[in-house]
């Protein structure tokens, strides 16, 4: 890693740490010298949140992480952050109280998790000050001082005003948690901007919308409203988190599905787990969507699994050397094999498509074939030398059997030193 590189990972991270610090100093302190503003109502809101965060799920040990683990939290805070009116009456809480208050709640709500290790995050608390500081100084100072209601009133255009907040409050947070990510992997900017955006299209509208309704309800019918809209959600979140089990599940099923060629001595320990995690970086790195990144890593996982159709393994799992029609009959019936496990459909093309040229490979079956033969190449004894060998052979094959486009992806991943992934086991 460059000295600039490493210099730059930690001041990003700083940097947005420094400024959410700040903004929580500023908010305690000013709540605490002036008082709570409207008790009942912040007490209200405080407990959704932290009811929210009680609730959080995709953080259990073992589970795949959530973009957004909280949805109900999130929604609550960003409700307090827009509300105006309870109950037809105004309220005067501003924007200091609306962080204090969504962080002290979110902060009680994540102590059981944080006690059996799998609470939130330093990256998902400092974003969360952030963008509802962000959302309550887009609104808070408008409507307080009137010039709102001048500009759009109280009907529909106060409702497009709350959306067009949200919708600027949630590309904050998507520029804030690219950045972090990108910081913590190195991975391209511009990717990781583009997985957030898509996630906007999911539960993160889900959870903007949510949070315009709430502070709409509450503004007409008063904090009976929050029970009124939140059990249905909190069901509905519990319910998510029985799905994310699920697929936790089904990729832990997956990955041992795919040792099988290792305990039976077809491959090196850990071959197939490096080429996923690789494979990845790869994928993320030529700008495929998360959904196309799922598919990449089953197919790598289970890239290997034909081998089991050998009589003799072939020596270190290295199918590269082999024969083109004996590297397709192991692909072909590689696929048959994915194909009775219920993975999707796609899967199972990457892995009978690995034997093929290049050219007329899928982008995944492409990165698949290159990865899987960087790791035989470079499983080798002979450290950095062996790593530099392997990317030299394989640019020699680009004329037929590696893109050249995927070969330097996966040579800027290695050279960016954010993946220590050649040395077997």
């Amino acid at each position: 890693m460059s000295p600039v590189r490493a210099f730059a990972v930690p001041f990003t991270v700083a940097g947005v740490y420094g400024a959410a610090a700040a903004l929580t100093a500023w908010a305690l302190a000013a709540t605490l010298w002036t008082g709570v503003v409207e008790p009942g109502v912040a007490l209200a809101f405080g407990a959704l949140v932290a009811v929210g965060e009680l609730a959080r799920w995709g953080d259990r040990a073992g589970e795949e992480p959530a973009r957004e683990s909280a949805p109900l939290g999130s929604a609550g805070a960003l409700a307090y952050a827009l509300l105006g009116q309870n109950a037809g009456r105004a309220t005067h809480h501003g924007v200091l109280q609306s962080v204090a208050v969504v962080l002290a709640a979110a902060l009680v709500g994540a102590v059981p998790h944080v006690a059996l290790g799998r609470g939130p995050s330093l990256d998902q608390m400092a974003r969360r000050v952030l963008t509802v500081a962000f959302a309550a100084a887009c609104f808070q100072p408008l409507y307080n001082s009137g010039t709102l209601g001048l500009w759009v009133g109280h009907g529909p255009y106060y409702a497009l005003f709350l959306l067009l907040v949200l919708v600027l409050t949630a590309l904050c947070d998507a520029v804030l948690a690219a950045a972090l990510l990108r910081a913590r992997t190195s991975f391209p900017y511009g990717p990781l901007l583009r997985d957030e955006l898509r996630a906007l299209l999911g539960v993160g509208s889900a959870v903007c919308a949510t949070g315009a309704v709430i502070a709409l309800a509450v503004a007409v019918a008063g904090l009976w409203a929050l029970p009124l809209f939140c059990v249905p959600l909190l069901l509905t979140q519990l319910a998510f988190r029985r799905y994310a089990a699920v697929r936790t599940t089904y990729r832990q099923t997956i990955t041992s599905l795919a040792r099988a060629t290792e305990i039976a001595g077809y491959t090196p320990p850990g071959h197939a787990r490096r080429v996923a995690v690789l494979s990845r970086a790869v994928g993320r790195e030529l700008g495929l969507s998360e959904s196309e990144l799922t598919v990449l890593e089953y197919a790598a996982l289970m890239h290997d699994i034909g081998q089991l159709s050998l009589v003799d393994p072939v020596p270190a799992g290295a199918t590269a050397p082999l024969p083109g029609a004996e590297q397709r009959r192991i692909a072909l019936l590689g696929g048959a094999v994915v194909r009775q496990t219920g993975v999707p459909a796609e899967v199972a093309v990457i892995v009978e498509r690995q034997a093929d040229p290049y050219r007329e490979q899928p982008l995944p079956a492409r990165i698949v074939r290159t990865v899987n033969a960087y790791d035989d190449l470079a499983g080798a004894p002979g450290g950095p030398q062996s790593s530099l060998s392997a990317l030299e052979q394989l640019r020699l094959g680009t004329g037929r059997d590696y893109q050249p486009e995927v070969v330097e992806s996966l040579a800027r991943v290695l050279a960016r030193g954010c993946l220590t992934l050649v040395a077997p086991g």
